[in-house]
């Protein structure tokens, strides 16, 4: 079950870090081959993180468990974590949930209405996540969703900003 967690984390990881860039070069930037640029580059780093990071924490808490194993003379192998597994879901799941703004604002020409189409399509798929996540732990959707809505909007909000603002102080 560890892959799923690390599944559910990358996917909504890749959807608003890299919507987050693509708002944050859209802020200083109308071009659209440097919003999908900065996004594809943003997907190709986030998923090597995720799939580094998670790989070192579970294998890190498989160590763990295999020492605690020794120290109690138990041998149950088959229930420890797959540090290979988890890197896996995680990087392919980020890969997944940042092609979503990138497929979204590909083919759209006009600068705010691509914007608006990154923000429209981050909302639902946060939304989407949000419902899988309560379902999964079987706990309040409304309260899941809005949670990380919110926390995908504040993230998009202040990388367009502080973009904006430091764009426009000529640093």
């Amino acid at each position: 079950m560890q892959w799923l967690r690390a599944a559910v984390l990358g996917a909504t990881d890749g959807l608003v870090s890299v919507a987050s860039l693509m708002m944050g070069i859209g802020a200083v930037k109308q071009d659209v081959r440097a919003m999908i640029l900065t996004g594809f580059a943003g997907l190709v780093a986030g998923a090597c993180s995720m799939g580094i990071g998670e790989f070192v924490s579970v294998y890190s808490q498989r160590d763990v468990e295999v020492a605690q194993m020794k120290r109690d003379n138990r041998t149950e192998m088959e229930a420890l974590p797959n540090p290979i597994q988890a890197a896996l879901a995680s990087a392919v799941a980020f890969m997944l949930g940042a092609m979503m703004p990138l497929l979204s604002a590909a083919f759209v020409v006009d600068h705010k209405v691509r914007l608006g189409v990154v923000v429209a399509t981050m909302s639902l798929a946060l939304v989407v996540f949000g419902w899988v996540g309560a379902f999964l732990g079987r706990t309040p959707v409304v309260k899941s969703c809005f949670r990380i809505v919110v926390g995908g909007w504040m993230a998009m909000a202040i990388t367009f900003g502080l973009t904006k603002w430091i764009g426009s102080t000529g640093l």
